[in-house]
């Protein structure tokens, strides 16, 4: 009987021992950093809690440097030079892009020499190109009657289209001697402006005949397009056969 007793004692003990043991076990740090984080700190290397950064930020720690977006200083315009004829023809510079975009309508007028100069270093191209003397080849005024002077004026003063609220929509219509009231779904824009560019008194100055390069046309046509469908103007699905 008293063997018996000493034996389980002995069991008893040896089940607590390896009881801690594994309890020890358990509760090792395992975790990759070699650490475990308790609580949420300024200085615990990771952005937790209500930080807006790394260890800055929120209620409790110091504040981020440069974080959030500063609203301070002057806003500008981007690429505010929206019609082909100003942002794609005339070519600006970055620069010129730049101080076109923060100017104000008034002081546009600065620009037109500008554009001038690169209307007519067009035809100073072509008429090298053409082998013929650069002075012989000259802008010359264009179906609306405008000569370059008028022309650049328009251009660099006049970026936004116009509305006509009580008149037809339209680009260009020489028949009904309309331009820049607006715009529809089927001006061709490009080759109206090119026409305006290079197409001279009668609009075919070089339009590819008689030996001329053509350049009143970029060659890109409307396509399989109806531009009488109804609103929002969707071609129908692709479709895999």
């Amino acid at each position: 009987m008293k063997n018996i007793l000493i034996h389980t004692k002995k069991f008893s003990l040896l089940l607590l021992l390896l009881f801690n043991f594994l309890l020890f076990v358990q509760c090792k740090d395992d975790d990759d950093n070699g650490n475990v984080i308790y609580q949420v700190n300024c200085e615990d290397g990771i952005q937790n809690g209500d930080e807006q950064g790394i260890d800055c930020g929120g209620e409790f720690c110091s504040p981020c440097e440069d974080s959030g977006i500063n609203f301070d200083g002057t806003f500008i315009q981007e690429d505010i030079a929206g019609r082909p004829a100003v942002n794609m023809i005339f070519g600006f510079s970055d620069l010129a892009q730049n101080e076109y975009n923060i100017s104000t309508v008034s002081n546009r007028s600065n620009f037109q020499e500008e554009f001038r100069t690169v209307l007519e270093a067009y035809h100073d191209i072509y008429a090298i190109s053409l082998e013929v003397p650069v002075d012989d080849l000259d802008f010359e005024t264009n179906v609306l009657n405008w000569d370059a002077n008028i022309f650049s004026t328009v251009m660099s003063q006049y970026d936004a289209l116009q509305v006509a609220p009580n008149g037809p929509t339209t680009y260009y219509d020489a028949n009904e001697n309309l331009i820049f009231s607006g715009r529809s779904l089927s001006d061709d824009v490009m080759d109206i402006t090119f026409r305006l560019i290079f197409g001279g008194t009668d609009g075919d100055r070089f339009d590819g005949n008689n030996n001329t390069p053509q350049l009143t046309t970029d060659g890109v046509g409307p396509g399989n397009r109806d531009f009488s469908l109804p609103f929002p103007y969707l071609e129908p699905a692709l479709t895999i056969e």
